[in-house]
């Protein structure tokens, strides 16, 4: 397994956040971001979660609630790998991911746009 400092990791994620276009970066709302090594659960494969209610799924009801949250996964990153490059590139990946699911875009047009 490649072997890559949280701190490390932690920066590429807030880089590949600074990757986002500022107009879009803008429109985010209530919504934090999370580095965990390892998810929890039968998904050890996992490289990142969105929990929370997208953009698009908001109405008047959207009052006094917790953020949203984005956690991008250490480990199973690491793991699938082999290069630092590698990890630069899948972090982007998964952050741009992740963020999309904020703006209400599932996986399918994901994949289909290259981010899957």
């Amino acid at each position: 397994m490649l072997e890559m400092t949280r701190e490390e990791f932690e920066e590429l994620v807030a880089e590949g956040l600074d990757r986002i276009p500022p107009e879009l970066t803008r429109l985010m709302d209530n919504v934090a971001v999370f580095v965990e090594d390892e998810p929890e659960g039968d998904h050890p494969d996992l490289l990142g979660l969105y929990e929370g209610t997208p953009l698009t799924e908001r109405g008047e009801w959207y009052a006094g609630v917790l953020p949203d949250r984005i956690t991008i996964y250490r480990g199973p990153t690491l793991r699938m790998c082999a290069t630092r490059e590698e990890v630069v590139e899948e972090v982007e990946v998964t952050v741009v991911h992740e963020v999309a699911h904020h703006f209400g875009i599932d996986d399918d047009r994901l994949h289909a746009l290259g981010y899957g």
